[in-house]
């Protein structure tokens, strides 16, 4: 099973950079330029982060695999914990799925955070259905 952004969002920041860049064009002064050039740069990284990091997150029978920049990671479901965190700022609640492999205080493990718009799902339907692929349960 896998998760991965949406395609729409995706073609949204892609489509929004490229709307920046024709901006800079179009933009006469040369501050209106460097920021026209700085958003582009933000949509188009952000539209090329999400091609290079398809599928987000897979799990499989022998644990879940996570793509991040600095390249894949395994984490397997032995000591692999399952939680979603809910914060809350400006009145907006923002759930995120936690992998997290620290087995006590003194290991460090990795612990993987990810949101709605990595997933392309809900954090909490996401934590449900890797409990049920979870050996362990």
């Amino acid at each position: 099973m896998t998760w991965t952004t949406r395609t729409a969002e995706t073609v949204l920041s892609a489509v929004m950079g490229g709307l920046f860049v024709a901006g800079c064009l179009v933009v006469v002064d040369t501050p209106g330029r460097i920021l026209a050039t700085l958003a582009a740069a933000l949509f188009l990284g952000q539209a090329g982060r999400d091609l290079l990091q398809r599928p987000r997150l897979a799990a499989g029978p022998d644990g879940v695999r996570v793509r991040r920049l600095a390249g894949p990671v395994h984490l397997p479901w032995g000591p692999l914990r399952i939680g979603v965190r809910e914060t809350r700022r400006l009145g907006l609640r923002t759930p995120t799925l936690e992998l997290d492999t620290a087995s006590g205080p003194d290991d460090e493990g990795v612990l993987v955070v990810l949101g709605r718009r990595d997933l392309g799902a809900d954090p909490a339907a996401v934590a449900r259905q890797l409990r049920e692929l979870d050996p362990r349960a």
